[in-house]
């Protein structure tokens, strides 16, 4: 009687948003930073249906900011740092 051990489970690749946690503190971005960017990425990839950020262009951000300042009443002052700036960065990643 032979005993096979199961095969170790595959090292999948990481997260998309432990990459890009990984990156800012790579660049040392601050903690409260990193956590704001990774909040308004969550909204941009559940607002676009889960798409991945790689398969997203400008256009995308233009719309998510869109539905932000029309739907979400969120102001232009809250756009530009934050949401508008998390976009671009995770856009960016996913490209390199």
């Amino acid at each position: 009687m032979s005993s096979f051990l199961p095969a170790p489970p595959e090292q999948s690749k990481p997260k998309l948003l432990h990459q890009v946690r990984q990156l800012m503190q790579l660049r040392h971005y601050s903690l409260r930073t990193e956590e704001a960017y990774l909040g308004w990425i969550k909204r941009y990839i559940l607002f676009h249906g889960k798409r991945h950020p790689r398969e997203l262009d400008e256009k995308h951000v233009s719309e998510f900011l869109s539905s932000l300042a029309i739907n979400g009443r969120v102001a232009a002052s809250t756009q530009k740092p934050g949401a508008k700036c998390a976009a671009v960065f995770v856009q960016r990643s996913a490209a390199a």
